[in-house]
């Protein structure tokens, strides 16, 4: 379970808040969807959940536990997966899958066992051997959520696990993250896919101008705003709460 109280982030370099002010909750068994424009904040927000940049005020508990307090423990618990973060394309998926799994501190007998339960779902085992730089957008997506998932995590973090990828590996992709709420995890997914939201989410989180401005049910998000649909959901939430759009209605 993670739970986040007034989160904020200024990079001082350029004097930019991030993120301004979010606040949200998401269980274990639970698949969590963050919405928002871009340049909202949330992959801001996701890097800190996995504490690869700090926050410049707020506070991130893992079951209770305040993340800066046990930083390297709750760590060893998380995947996150984000697009700006690649994997060396010189070596090949079982090379990588050895060496996540070491780091990792992992057993051989449970990397060779995970390794080849992910590498047979997405269909990697035959080009294990194949240098990841060779690989397709697809493959090397799939190898990518596959070594983020080696060592069993506890909480999923995935920063538009299906963009720019074939309806198939879309699927494949999201039946494995149905899975792991089957299994008890705690998940969160950044889209702009809002289809996506309604096929996966349990609940969903919107951030406008760095900020939490709704977090509910999915199926609750269209009638509070008094609409019909997700979509105009958002856009509403867009404008009622985007400064530019506030400036124009005054």
């Amino acid at each position: 379970m993670i739970t986040i109280e007034h989160l904020k982030k200024t990079f001082k370099k350029n004097k930019v808040e991030a993120v301004k002010d979010v606040s949200l909750e998401v269980n274990n068994g639970e698949i969590f969807a963050l919405l928002g424009p871009n340049g909202a904040g949330k992959t801001t927000t996701m890097r800190m959940l996995s504490s690869l940049l700090i926050p410049t005020d707020g506070k991130i508990f893992y079951d209770s536990v305040p993340l800066e307090q046990d930083t390297v423990s709750i760590r060893k618990r998380i995947a996150f997966l984000t697009n700006e973060i690649r994997l060396d394309g010189q070596f090949t998926p079982d090379e990588l899958a050895d060496y996540y799994g070491r780091l990792y501190e992992m057993k051989p007998e449970d990397i060779k066992k995970n390794k080849k339960e992910l590498f047979d779902y997405f269909g990697i085992t035959e080009f294990s051997n194949r240098r990841y730089e060779t690989f397709s957008t697809g493959m090397k997506q799939k190898t990518s959520i596959a070594i983020c998932l080696l060592h069993d995590p506890d909480t999923i973090i995935f920063d538009e696990p299906t963009n720019g990828l074939d309806i198939l590996t879309q699927r494949l992709i999201e039946q494995y993250i149905l899975k792991l709420r089957e299994e008890g995890k705690c998940i969160i997914i950044s889209t702009h896919i809002l289809d996506l939201v309604g096929r996966l989410a349990d609940r969903v989180g919107v951030i406008v101008d760095g900020k939490s401005v709704y977090c509910g049910k999915v199926e609750d998000m269209a009638s509070s705003q008094g609409v019909e649909t997700i979509d105009e959901a958002f856009i509403k939430l867009y404008e009622e709460n985007h400064e530019e759009s506030a400036i124009v209605k005054k």
